[in-house]
């Protein structure tokens, strides 16, 4: 067999970035292109189709030129992107969802909150298709922000062709198929899997009867399994753009998560199992995300949804709206934070970055209480995504003094990234009570590249954490997808299998798991008075 490569396409909120693997899932060459994202008061977050899809075709480009493989070794691409609402009229023209009339502004980015209210309507009607999103919808979710779209911008609404998410927007970019990924329509947008079908009384009694009485011709008709190579292949329009031969097969794509999911919990070591190990997802929100043979119904975590990660499985997805995001928002309060990133720049490196290597060298002298003190943070900067399903929740910090030096600063980023390990703490809680037995997490995501930061979310929640081999877990999964599409695996499993390898273990320090539960315990207290006072 000629030697196969596989491009997998990852589009998040800041970027798009693309690798080529080969079938054993080894990463050869890397490509990244900045995205914009246009932001504004109340809660809203745009982006442009148009931008996104110019960024993907520069970074596969680049991914193969740095490979040093030819094109037309590429026999299979896979695309996950960030779970955002594609708006596109007739021609696949873009059409605006902002207040400035702007047409390339047709996104609406997964962390947009404009539809709070709507959502918080749409969960007072106790619908039945709640309790598949744990309980309760969330503003980040499709049909809340549908609902939005069709009361305050209802000529756009009107006008729209077809409404995608977004990894769904870049497959029919790529190929012309409007099949949706079963991935994409049942976590964000109410599809039942284990049913295989819409449940028209819900978007009836939601105010969005319209889409049911067209036969959902415009959010999917066509639902297909992650991996399944979409018709014709990669259009000749698409391949030039993307410097790659027409026919390409070009596979359903997964949220980007979920392809982080993919492309670690089926890793091949000798040890470990999808259904206990938890996959968690880092980088500027995190995502938790645990398969079950059986559905596992967990109050504020979304799902069960069957079948949305790895094929056969029901998936229970938890994390939070803002990780990363709410790390680099909290230290930039700090007093010595200009000077931190003074030095940092100077060194070519980000804050966060910057702070977590300082970090790591004081800890050869010290050790994480003497550095945090008595610093306490629960990070909801942007609500709790689970397991409270509550968006209106907000950060709250304790133990704040005078001090106002690099130490102070660093000791706050720690005591940062181990409130994120008690708000995963939290969602194992509540898996367990249900059933889910989770004895590993693994990790993938750019904020989970530190050792230190590793090790601390394995003190933090009690529990071993590994990290895969792979630079890039979730270029991995949608790697994956494309070698499953082009028929080199005959399924996802086999895929994982062959490509995806534990390199690192962390396992809880004995040394500090009591200080660890009483800043637990803490944690849950300041959380509490948070929403008591609100």
């Amino acid at each position: 067999m000629a030697q196969q490569h596989f491009i997998g396409v990852d589009v998040g909120t800041g970027s798009a970035r693309a690798g080529v693997f080969d079938a054993n899932g080894r990463q050869l060459g890397v490509g990244k292109h900045d995205i914009a994202l246009f932001q504004e008061a109340g809660g809203i977050a745009e982006q442009s189709s148009e931008d996104i899809w110019a960024a993907v075709c520069r970074s596969v480009r680049q991914a193969v030129n740095a490979a040093g493989v030819a094109p037309e070794s590429i026999a299979g691409i896979g695309f996950d992107a960030t779970c955002s609402l594609v708006v596109l009229g007739e021609g696949g023209r873009p059409v605006s969802v902002s207040a400035s009339g702007e047409r390339e502004r047709n996104i609406v980015v997964w962390m947009d909150h404009r539809a709070r209210e709507q959502a918080a309507r749409i969960n007072r009607g106790g619908h039945a298709v709640l309790r598949y999103v744990g309980g309760s919808i969330s503003p980040e979710m499709q049909t809340p922000k549908l609902l939005w779209l069709k009361e305050q911008m209802p000529k756009s609404f009107e006008s729209a062709w077809q409404f995608f998410d977004l990894p769904d927007f870049l497959s029919w970019r790529a190929t012309g198929s409007l099949a949706r990924s079963i991935c994409t329509v049942t976590c964000k947008w109410t599809y039942l899997a284990h049913q295989q079908r819409w449940d028209a009384e819900y978007f009836r009694a939601i105010g969005l009867g319209v889409l049911a009485d067209e036969g959902f011709a415009r959010i999917g008709t066509e639902i297909v399994a992650a991996g399944t190579p979409l018709a014709g292949g990669l259009l000749a329009e698409a391949a030039a753009d993307l410097g790659l031969p027409p026919g390409v097969p070009v596979a359903a794509g997964l949220i980007d998560a979920h392809a982080g999911g993919l492309g670690t919990v089926g890793a091949t070591d000798g040890s470990g199992s999808v259904e206990r190990r938890m996959a968690y997802v880092f980088g500027t929100s995190a995502c938790t995300m645990t398969s079950t043979a059986e559905p596992a119904f967990v109050d504020g975590v979304w799902g069960p949804y069957f079948s949305a990660m790895v094929p056969g499985f029901w998936l229970s997805e938890g994390g939070q709206s803002a990780a990363g995001a709410a790390i680099d928002q909290l230290v930039r309060f700090h007093p010595a934070a200009p000077e931190a990133e003074t030095r940092a720049k100077a060194e070519g490196l980000g804050l966060v970055a910057w702070l977590s290597r300082e970090a790591a060298e004081r800890l050869q002298q010290s050790d994480v209480p003497a550095l945090v003190g008595g610093l306490h943070v629960v990070p909801e900067f942007l609500g709790n995504r689970a397991p409270f399903a509550d968006p209106e929740a907000r950060a709250v910090v304790a133990g704040l003094g005078m001090e106002r030096g690099l130490d102070s600063l660093v000791g706050l980023y720690v005591a940062g990234v181990a409130s994120l390990g008690y708000g995963v703490r939290q969602i194992l809680h509540a898996s367990r009570r249900q059933g889910i037995a989770i004895d590993e997490i693994v990790v993938s995501g750019g904020a989970a590249q530190s050792p230190l930061v590793r090790q601390l979310l394995a003190d933090a929640t009690g529990v071993g954490v590994s990290a895969p081999e792979a630079e890039e877990p979730v270029l991995l999964g949608s790697a994956i997808l494309g070698a499953v599409a082009s028929a080199r695996y005959a399924d996802a499993a086999a895929a994982m299998a062959a490509m995806s390898h534990i390199a690192e273990r962390y396992q809880p320090s004995a040394a500090t798991r009591a200080w660890h539960d009483r800043r637990f315990a803490a944690f849950e207290t300041l959380q509490g008075a948070g929403r008591q006072i609100r």
